[in-house]
């Protein structure tokens, strides 16, 4: 495409760096631009058309991505482990990085990874929001915990928690101070508040229309519940973009990284390079699953028997992984066949 611009970004908080050029190499600018809406609009007037874009996955990708599409004839964006061993350099600086950006898009060699749809982000970042509101929560039952170890106080460990049995314990308690009474007073507060909250956020994401037949269909299979089948649909997006189940198995971390050379090959711990929100997930499910779910119970005791209760639960998850992505691919409910 002869007529074509190519132009790299490097993105940061403040400010984006850029590098224009042609199909044959030639630089046509480089500079820099405020990482503005308004800075982005003034600088689109300037661009030769028709252009094409690519940038690397950082936090402050989504917004601009977004932002350029409407105006770019493409727009990709570079994973950023693979990025970085391609571009690997004594020196470094933002315009040498975008230009790098650029040449990758220019030759067709930039690593591209997947974007999401804009209206399937919007819904993840509400759900890791009410992922990181339960681990406040939980903090606050080990902080009321402690509390009443501290002082020596006797209480239900499993009844501390329920509002009831709370309100009564703290009546009847001795020997406490009175300043350890009020931070039990707060901490039991802000665990009703910040469990109203998670509640309330999973409501309004379950009822979205884009994703709720999704959802209904994945909670079909046995063993798996809305905050499950939430995660899947969420961080997985669009199923079609995985070829294999072994690609999905490896997506969300539940394989090891493999290393062979000169005919040998070696297995290490379950690799880093992994989805680690839907990877918590699945290993959570996976220890309980079995219990509901008469084929995952047979996986987990065929694996069992080899002695490794970890190998076991994730034989469990990786089964989980096949059953949700072929769920989610056909389009049909779980059925054994």
């Amino acid at each position: 495409m002869e007529s074509m611009y190519y132009i790299g970004l490097d993105i940061h908080k403040k400010i984006i760096a850029f590098c224009i050029k042609t199909v044959s190499g030639r630089v046509i600018k480089r500079g820099t631009v405020s990482a503005t809406r308004q800075a982005l609009n003034a600088w689109l007037e300037e661009l030769p058309r028709p252009w094409m874009v690519a940038m690397e996955a950082t936090l402050f990708t989504g917004w601009i991505y977004d932002f350029l599409k409407p105006h770019a004839h493409e727009i990709k964006v570079a994973h950023p482990e693979m990025l970085k061993a391609i571009t690997a350099a004594k020196k470094k600086n933002d315009q040498d990085d975008a230009e790098k950006i650029t040449d990758l898009l220019r030759v067709n060699m930039l690593p591209e990874c997947y974007m999401m749809p804009a209206e399937l982000r919007e819904l993840r970042r509400i759900l890791r929001y009410r992922n990181h509101i339960l681990r406040t929560a939980v903090k606050e039952k080990n902080k009321i915990s402690g509390l009443l170890m501290e002082v020596g106080a006797t209480y239900n460990k499993k009844r501390l928690h329920g509002k009831k049995y709370f309100a009564e314990l703290l009546d009847h308690i001795e020997n406490v101070p009175e300043s350890v009474l009020n931070m039990l007073k707060l901490s039991r507060s802000n665990l009703e508040i910040f469990t109203d909250i998670q509640k309330r956020l999973v409501q309004t994401i379950k009822e979205n229309n884009l994703i709720r037949e999704r959802v209904k269909r994945l909670q079909t299979i046995r063993g798996v519940g809305e905050i499950t089948a939430l995660t899947w649909v969420l961080e997985i997006a669009e199923p079609d973009r995985f070829s294999s189940i072994a690609q999905a198995v490896s997506y969300c971390g539940l394989c090891s990284a493999q290393k062979e050379s000169a005919g040998k090959e070696y297995r290490g711990p379950i690799s880093k390079k992994r989805n680690k929100h839907i990877q918590t997930i699945l290993i959570e499910a996976a220890k309980l699953a079995p219990y509901w779910n008469p084929q995952l119970a047979e996986v987990h005791k065929k694996e069992l028997a080899t002695g490794n209760k970890n190998k076991a639960t994730l034989a469990v998850a990786r089964k989980l992984v096949a059953y949700m992505l072929a769920v989610d691919k056909n389009k049909k409910d779980f059925q054994i066949i």
